[in-house]
């Protein structure tokens, strides 16, 4: 997965870098199929705005949070896309059984 981090009047530290790595990667954890992830953070007055862009295979994901921390930012941002990736998955999921539908099955009776 290539992670794209940027900030607008803020500077990246290496801890929010980690910590920002470490969240995606429980996306990743959910859908292996990550292609990239882009991360805005920007600082308006005392809000902290967070917003990801992530692209996999077939379907583009965008989240966006805000709060008083940033780290509180990161993990709403976070909680949003993991919604988002599991209801995804969930939908693309096969749901037939088996022996395939009603129609399919013997009627041996």
């Amino acid at each position: 997965m290539n992670l794209n981090i940027s900030g607008h009047h803020l500077e990246i530290t290496p801890p929010i870098r980690e910590y920002v790595a470490g969240k995606l990667a429980r996306i990743k954890r959910h859908f292996d199929h990550v292609i990239d992830a882009s991360v805005i953070m920007q600082v308006e007055k005392l809000i902290h705005k967070v917003e990801v862009k992530l692209h996999v295979r077939g379907k583009d994901f965008h989240a966006h949070a805000e709060d008083g921390n940033m780290y509180a930012a990161i993990d709403l941002m976070t909680d949003k896309l993991d919604r988002q990736i599991v209801k995804h998955k969930e939908k693309n999921a096969d749901h037939h059984p088996e022996a395939g539908g009603v129609k399919h099955q013997s009627t041996d009776v």
